[in-house]
Parts: C-alpha cells; sequence; structure tokens
C-alpha cells in the first residue's frame, strides 16, 4: 500500500529536515517562532472545545474573544520564520560587504549596526508575541473546557520556552551594537518580559497540573 501524507505533516517535516540540515537558515530563531506559534495553536484549541458547550456558556464570549487573539498571534508567530531567515541573511550579507578601503569599511560597518539592529528587533517582537500567547493561555487553563485543560498548559510551555528561545538571539546580537542606549533599552524590555512570564508560566502550569490530578 502506498503511504500517503497530508500536506500539513509534509510541510512540517519539511521545516525539520531544513533545520536539522548545514544551513544556518532556518535556525533557532525560526525554531521558538514555532514554539510560540504551537502555543498560540494550543490556546485557540481549547478555545474551539470550550465554545459551545452549555456547560462553558459564561465564558463563551471571554473566550471567543482570546481565539481571535490568538489566532492573530499564531499568524504573526509563523510569519516570523521569514523574518528570522532575512534579519540573518542581512547581518551575513553585511559582513560580507568589501573592506579594501577606509570607505567600504566605513559603509560596511555602518551596514553591519543597521542589520544588528534589525536583528535584536525580530526576535524581541518574537517575546512579545510569545509573552501575549501565556496571557492567553492563563484564560483558558482558568475558564477553558476542563477535558483539554492540559492542552492549555502544553500552550504555555510553549510559548514560554518561544520567548527564552527568542531571548537568546536578542542578546546575542545586542552583543555587537555600538548604540549602547538602543541595546540597553531593548535589553531591558526583554528582562520585564522574561521575569513576568517565568512567574506566569509557573503558576498556570501550577493551575494545570492541579486540575488533572
Amino acid at each position: 500500500m502506498t503511504e500517503t501524507h497530508r500536506p500539513e505533516t509534509d510541510s512540517i517535516e519539511k521545516f525539520l529536515t531544513e533545520l536539522a540540515s548545514a544551513a544556518p537558515t532556518p535556525g533557532g530563531g525560526g525554531a521558538a517562532a514555532i514554539s510560540g506559534a504551537m502555543g498560540a495553536a494550543l490556546v485557540s484549541m481549547v478555545c474551539n472545545l470550550t465554545i459551545g458547550k452549555k456547560k462553558y456558556v459564561e465564558v463563551e464570549a471571554e473566550l471567543k474573544d482570546v481565539l481571535a487573539k490568538s489566532e492573530g498571534l499564531r499568524v504573526v508567530l509563523t510569519g516570523m520564520i521569514g523574518e528570522d531567515v532575512q534579519a540573518f541573511d542581512a547581518v551575513m550579507g553585511a559582513y560580507g560587504l568589501p573592506k579594501g578601503t577606509d570607505d567600504e569599511k566605513a559603509a560596511r560597518a555602518d551596514k553591519i549596526q543597521a542589520a544588528l539592529k534589525t536583528a535584536c528587533d525580530v526576535p524581541l517582537a518574537c517575546c512579545r508575541a510569545c509573552r501575549a500567547v501565556i496571557d492567553l493561555a492563563a484564560i483558558t487553563a482558568d475558564k477553558g473546557n476542563l477535558n483539554v485543560v492540559s492542552d492549555a498548559g502544553v500552550a504555555v510551555l510553549s510559548a514560554y520556552a518561544g520567548l527564552r528561545s527568542a531571548a537568546l538571539n536578542v542578546y546575542v546580537n545586542a552583543k555587537g551594537l555600538e548604540d549602547r542606549e538602543f541595546a540597553d533599552e531593548r535589553l531591558q524590555e526583554l528582562e520585564g518580559l522574561l521575569a513576568e512570564a517565568g512567574t506566569l508560566t509557573e503558576t498556570i502550569y501550577g493551575v494545570v497540573k492541579a486540575k488533572v490530578n
């Protein structure tokens, strides 16, 4: 019998094959975005399995709002895979510019710094989006269908993994920036996101664990 594949499965396998290859992209940044997108998708799943159920009619309106937000975040985070590749390619392209003359060296340095700023902002945007997913996961863990509350737990862990993973790319690119005011502003925001998310993630995980035990 010939084995058949669903297009979605083929797409996942293609991404993982590219991720495992010797090519530098997609890499950790894309994987971070996918982690966040999976978290958003699981939030949507819990909402979809709660909305329309008589037992949860009182929270239906709220979860419809959560669903709209989680689906928006899923689209944004999935799109960040390509944005991460573009940012990486821009940095590598800038480092590859000629540096034979003083003018070339100056132009190359400017391009590198501009590319590094973008390479900070792209993963930081991923961190923000993952942080937003965590907030939505908190609502689904509290008010979603008890039969799928474990999926809300997986959602928050996936989003937190995405946030912490994307943070590493912010750190590595901020390190090379000469504009320390720009870098410090991004790093300060990042530390705030991480601190808030870490505490909330543990709280949500505890809520879910108590419900499934």
